[in-house]
């Protein structure tokens, strides 16, 4: 490439980013210098009240978490430099996707990097031009780049809408395996994939069903097992990803979780598995210990709850619109991209780390930022950001001004 080609090619990404800025949409990174927690430290060395992390249990800063994963490194090293297949498996990958087993109820789990792999590597292995996928038009962008990848039919519904998937297995009635795809939780809206009904209509027209358990693994249902779980369809779900970098533990790392043939054809055939390095065993020896936790106890998962309910009825009497809903993703609604990049770097400054959310990751009109609750969060902490909100809503206009 000549130098006037080069240069053309730089040029032309810079003024792409100017313009990103001057529309309000460039995505600035907050850097941290403490652990992930409730309460984080920023380089500037501000303490932040922490509201938008995935830290759901509040684990990720956890020092027994720590340890496990330095006990772990201490047994079996920094990494395995090499594939699972080759010689990248030890015995703390084995126990890992068997403990992720028991807790999902299915009979075989894999280890990916990450969730990402998990959902990128799933359907070309187990499906072809013979058969069809339905997804649901928000899911998550991994399982949209994993259906490009695979040959099968794709069929999109609407997004939780019932009446248009049965609309779509109809239309994927000539096909030999159908599968149904969805979020089991849909992190921009916390909105709970309609589980029960899916299977119903799985059953009717003799469909597969895959549900991503990324924002729901931990802590939704009766004992954090998952949506599968709050919808009471365990054992009804054919394939499961999620991912360990949330709920459970926060460091990276995901899975799919089906049954054996399924996970077997996987090893053999996924090439995020084939041709991507072990998980760090200090990861797993940690995700191991997290599981034992919750299957001990639902004190974190009854505990995100309170919060989350709390946060939700708090934030409506202040004047804000929320996406209703249970999960503790609770999206505070502000529509404009702009405002929304406005009011977070606002709450910045008045101690609250949050995110401004806006087209393409939401669609236009429906910026937001995007609260997310944590076992890990006080009340204290809470009611600090409550007041937060509020101010900033005032000083914005986006909430009337109080009498004098």
């Amino acid at each position: 490439m000549s130098d006037q080609a080069k240069n053309t090619f730089f040029t032309g990404l810079q003024q792409n980013l100017d313009q990103l800025r001057e529309q309000g949409l460039y995505k600035p990174e907050r850097v941290l210098s403490s652990r992930q927690g409730a309460e984080v430290v920023s380089q500037d060395g501000r303490k932040l009240i922490n509201m938008c992390a995935n830290n759901y249990l509040g684990l990720s800063g956890e020092e027994w978490v720590a340890q496990a994963s330095i006990a772990a490194t201490e047994k079996y090293g920094y990494g395995l430099s090499s594939v699972r297949f080759i010689c990248g498996t030890q015995t703390v990958h084995k126990q890992l996707e068997q403990a992720i087993s028991r807790f999902l109820g299915t009979e075989d789990t894999i280890l990916y990097a990450a969730a990402f792999d998990a959902n990128g590597g799933v359907f070309e292995p187990l499906f072809d031009e013979n058969d069809a996928i339905i997804s649901d038009a928000l899911n998550h962008a991994s399982i949209i780049d994993g259906i490009r990848l695979c040959k099968a039919a794709r069929f999109r519904y609407a997004h939780n809408d019932m009446a248009d998937l049965e609309v779509q297995l109809q239309a994927a009635a000539g096909k030999r395996h159908k599968l149904i795809v969805t979020d089991g939780v849909f992190s921009m809206d916390g909105t709970i994939a309609q589980l029960d009904k899916i299977c119903d209509l799985a059953d009717k027209y003799g469909a597969l069903v895959m549900i991503d358990e990324c924002h729901a693994s931990g802590f939704m249902g009766a004992t954090g097992r998952g949506t599968h779980e709050h919808h009471n369809v365990m054992g009804r779900i054919d394939i499961i990803t999620g991912t360990l970098g949330k709920a459970l533990g926060g460091a990276m790392g995901g899975f799919t979780s089906a049954r054996k043939e399924v996970i077997d054809m996987l090893r053999q055939k996924s090439r995020p598995y084939l041709f991507s390095n072990t998980l760090a065993p200090s990861i797993a020896g940690a995700s191991l210990a997290v599981l034992e936790c919750l299957s001990a106890s639902t004190e974190l998962r009854d505990r995100l709850h309170e919060n989350t309910a709390y946060f939700r009825k708090e934030i409506e009497r202040i004047g804000f619109t929320i996406k209703p809903g249970t999960h503790p993703v609770v999206p505070v609604m502000l529509f404009d991209a702009p405002v929304a990049q406005k009011f977070a770097a606002r709450m910045y400054e008045l101690g609250v780390l949050l995110s401004g959310f806006f087209y393409p990751v939401v669609p236009m009109g429906q910026a937001r930022v995007r609260v997310q609750l944590s076992a890990a969060h006080t009340r204290e902490q809470l009611d600090t950001v409550l007041k937060a909100f509020e101010q900033a809503g005032r000083e914005l206009g986006l909430l009337p001004t109080k009498a004098q």
